[in-house]
């Protein structure tokens, strides 16, 4: 079975930086794009960041030049760096994974739990 586990959540005050993780666990031989989704109170979901294996990335306008996607394909691992946090980015954070590999079957998507972060005016 595949997990997604992520960390690196919290409060941090307006102009702020955080960093998240995510690391996927479970017997894995591949992955194809893994990403950031948000969820503020009252809000749809909405797609933060995203980064193919290959390393191209997109970003949701509002996160453009303030939010960097990265990952280590060698630990299974995506990370949001999140820099000039403003009250709006305030959400449950989840990340995503899409077609893994298992040693026997294929994920279409993944999901995780989620991380809440709190920005403070």
């Amino acid at each position: 079975q595949v997990r997604l586990v992520e960390s690196g959540g919290g409060l941090v005050q307006a102009g702020g930086s955080l960093r998240l993780s995510c690391e996927a666990s479970g017997v894995i031989l591949s992955i194809n794009a893994m990403g950031w989704h948000r969820q503020a109170t009252g809000k749809q979901r909405e797609l933060v960041a995203n980064i193919t294996s290959g390393g191209s990335t997109d970003y949701a306008d509002s996160v453009k030049g303030r939010f960097t996607i990265s990952r280590d394909n060698t630990k299974n691992t995506v990370y949001l760096q999140m820099n000039n946090l403003k009250p709006e980015d305030t959400a449950v954070y989840y990340c995503t994974a899409d077609n893994v590999q298992g040693s026997i079957h294929r994920y279409l998507e993944v999901w995780g739990r989620g991380t809440p972060v709190t920005v403070s005016s």
